[in-house]
């Protein structure tokens, strides 16, 4: 049966929108080249969008720069702003975007652990407020948040989970309360990660693949035939429980100190490294980091492999990991140019609001020697592929990502020990990756499900007009 003639239109202004997202600004020829419709219809559905206030004439094209087909339309990015959030048990990072993904603003604030829940709360909500206020963010549309913890399927809300602050729970609910017109939705931060990997990064190329997060703590996020799987309660993933060698008792129900966690969280990692006389820098993650990445460095120079200096878009990363700096972005200086392709942030690791870095003048550990890094990261692999195999064995997901801030650190280096040992413990065949987003990813991931859920809502036929300014 035939789509009916309002079908029609609502699906080819979908597609024009689409097209539009992924490629940037584009004139009415190539809008008619990349659709295949006619140009009648093309010069519609560009009517009928503009007069939606949903695309706008951004610039002329062509040599003569003159007359209908040398205009140059794009989405009107300011018809909707909206924030994420990477909610972390020390702090918290907020974004803010327009409506294609380009990033206004961004900042973060460590909350310690002593912080009572109210002050806690409200620290994160003005930041919040004051971010989208530097964003020229009038209101906020649709806000994403990633946070560590189950999230309950039925309701969509943050579970209440022991060992995680309260004050999580209590931020979702307030930002909800705070910004009463903005859609508030809350996901588990393994999830937005692999969902950023899946459209930004390492497993760009993959419709099924595991997510293995590596930081602070551990977790896992499952895509299978492109869709993420989150379980009967939302538990998909929780890999930090699952029963291993090598660890002294069994995980509780409430405690996973038992559990894979013990052996791949940034505690367990800095703890391996000593064992294996590796010195670490004061503050747990940062640690973790610097020694697996200190590790790389010594093992790829004795084997005569050149040592790799941060990429551009790893540069601020490594600071950060280092304990020297703090940002995420440059505002305005590191905006993407509008597509589905394009980064919405720098790669590299999201700033850990709250992790200790060296007292100024402080001298740093010594490098490892090469024997002990490369026992070391070797031992790391051991125990990652225990968790790996378990993986494999029961999805069969053909390619592991390691991912987080530590799995950014390993790299290659690490990755192919963990799928050299892999391919000798199963008869699947496994590819195992490094992230190209490290914890960076969780951020994206959230503005990423922010921007898809805004432009569901503001391109579907009849969708909401543009609404009046109101200020904070």
């Amino acid at each position: 049966m035939p789509a009916s003639p309002s079908t029609a239109r609502a699906i080819n202004d979908r597609l024009a929108l689409r097209l539009l997202q992924q490629e940037g600004p584009l004139t009415a020829g190539q809008l008619k080249q990349l659709t295949g419709l006619s140009r009648p219809t093309v010069a519609d559905l560009v009517e009928r969008l503009g007069a939606a206030g949903l695309i706008a004439v951004v610039g002329e094209a062509g040599e003569q720069r003159r007359g209908p087909n040398a205009k140059v339309y794009g989405i009107v990015a300011d018809r909707a702003h909206l924030a994420a959030l990477d909610i972390r048990t020390e702090g918290v990072a907020v974004a803010v975007t327009d409506l294609v993904g380009r990033v206004l603003a961004e900042a973060s604030v460590p909350i310690g652990g002593d912080t009572g829940t109210g002050p806690a709360v409200e620290q994160a909500v003005t930041l919040v407020e004051r971010v989208a206020k530097e964003a020229g963010a009038d209101r906020l549309h649709t806000v994403g948040i990633g946070a560590p913890g189950l999230i309950d399927p039925s309701s969509g809300e943050l579970r209440d989970s022991t060992g995680l602050p309260e004050w999580h729970r209590r931020l979702v609910a307030t930002l909800q309360e705070r910004l009463p017109e903005a859609r508030v939705s809350v996901e588990n931060e393994t999830n937005l990660a692999a969902l950023a990997e899946q459209r930004y990064g390492a497993a760009r190329d993959r419709d099924t693949f595991v997510l293995l997060w590596l930081g602070q703590g551990t977790g896992a996020a499952v895509v299978l035939d492109g869709t993420l799987r989150r379980g009967a309660s939302g538990g998909t993933g929780e890999i930090g429980f699952l029963p291993v060698p090598g660890t002294t008792a069994l995980p509780t129900s409430t405690d996973c100190e038992g559990g894979f966690h013990a052996l791949a969280s940034a505690a367990a990692v800095v703890s391996l490294a000593a064992e294996c006389d590796i010195a670490a820098t004061p503050g747990e993650l940062t640690s973790a980091v610097g020694v697996v990445r200190a590790a790389v460095a010594v093992t790829r120079a004795s084997d005569g492999r050149p040592g790799e200096e941060p990429a551009a878009d790893d540069a601020e990363g490594a600071v950060r990991a280092s304990g020297t700096g703090s940002s995420m972005l440059t505002p305005g200086g590191d905006a993407p140019t509008p597509g589905d392709s394009a980064p919405l942030l720098p790669g590299g690791a999201a700033p850990v609001p709250g992790a200790e870095s060296r007292s100024p003048g402080a001298e740093a550990p010594p490098p490892p020697a090469p024997a002990p890094a490369a026992r070391f990261l070797d031992a790391l692999a051991d125990r990652l592929a225990v968790g790996v195999a378990s993986v494999v064995a029961i999805l069969d997901p053909g390619c592991v990502v390691l991912g987080g801030e530590v799995g950014q650190a390993g790299g290659e280096e690490l990755a192919s020990r963990v799928r050299d040992r892999i391919a000798r413990m199963t008869p699947l065949p496994t590819e195992v990756r490094a992230t190209t987003l490290g914890g960076g990813a969780v951020l994206r991931g959230a503005l990423l499900t922010a921007r898809d859920r805004a432009q569901e809502e503001l391109f579907a036929p009849g969708g909401p007009p543009p609404q009046p300014s109101q200020g904070w």
